[in-house]
């Protein structure tokens, strides 16, 4: 997916954002916006807007000399989540389609973002997970089922924290022996890595990799070369949230999107409204 020009206002806010979450020194804001503008003015747009995210990400985390200014964040909507685990368990095991509860939930989980244009706090997570099992879901999920249960290799790439224990929920729903999972292999926004695959328990439940970008999404080209061979030779991918959908939407490859439509770029992109529960196939998505 093209870079539109309604995301560069967004790649501003986003940097004013994370830098006061890096650090408090002004004198580092105004540096890290600078910087960024000059970048946003040279940008390729034919590139997808996580290319662009990166290189704002590692420019916070220069001058800032903060890693990973959202570890505080991620580790708060995890500690969450997983409180909350138990309720989620059981309204899947009470539900009349057991997968189909745990697909709703997974995707409602994508709500916490903290790099789309929203408001995410405990009450807007839990508003969602309460509408998630009775609002329209836009997708085949038998389709998706049918698919998953024959497939011999299941490749998950994740999204964010909180929202990794909401997959969890899904991907005790799939053959679990042939799945493997896939976080970020560095810090970038409130996205997962290795250390909230093993606070969260997915480690625990599957076959987990990073894929050696720091990227706020699944760009080819920067992953490793470990990754790439997962990513050839599975099946399926199971690919989570708006970053994931913007770099891999036009890749040739079997590909299931489960995000909720946060920003009107994506949603009129897809052809869907902002807010809603997406459950979408590859093939619907050719090389622009």
């Amino acid at each position: 997916m093209k870079t539109n020009y309604d995301c560069i206002p967004c790649f501003i806010r986003q940097t004013l954002d994370s830098v006061k979450y890096a650090t408090s020194d002004q004198r580092v804001w105004e540096t890290t916006l600078r910087e960024v503008l000059k970048a946003v003015s040279i940008m390729d747009l034919t590139k997808s807007p996580p290319v662009m995210a990166q290189h704002v990400h590692r420019t916070i985390r220069k001058f800032s000399g903060n890693d990973d200014p959202y570890r505080e964040i991620k580790e708060k909507y995890n500690t969450y989540m997983l409180e909350m685990y138990p309720l989620l368990k059981e309204m899947v095991e009470n539900s009349s389609n057991c997968f189909g509860a745990a697909l709703r939930l997974a995707i409602a989980g994508n709500i916490i973002d903290f790099g789309a244009n929203l408001e995410v706090n405990c009450s807007v997570v839990n508003k969602t997970i309460e509408l998630s099992l009775s609002e329209e879901l836009i997708g085949d999920i038998d389709y998706f089922n049918e698919a998953v249960c024959s497939a011999k290799s299941i490749l998950y790439i994740g999204d964010n924290a909180g929202e990794i224990v909401f997959d969890s929920l899904l991907v005790q729903q799939l053959p679990m022996e042939k799945v493997t999972f896939v976080v970020r292999g560095n810090p970038v926004l409130n996205d997962i890595t290795i250390i909230d695959a093993m606070s969260t328990g997915m480690t625990e439940l599957v076959n987990v990799i990073d894929n050696g970008s720091d990227a706020p999404g699944t760009v080819l080209e920067d992953c490793s070369d470990r990754f790439k061979r997962y990513f050839q030779d599975a099946d399926i991918v199971i690919a989570k949230g708006q970053g994931n959908f913007e770099t891999l939407s036009g890749v040739d490859k079997k590909i299931f999107f489960l995000l909720k439509a946060k920003c009107h770029v994506i949603a009129q992109h897809i052809g869907c409204n902002v807010g809603d529960s997406l459950l979408l196939k590859s093939d619907l998505f050719k090389p622009e």
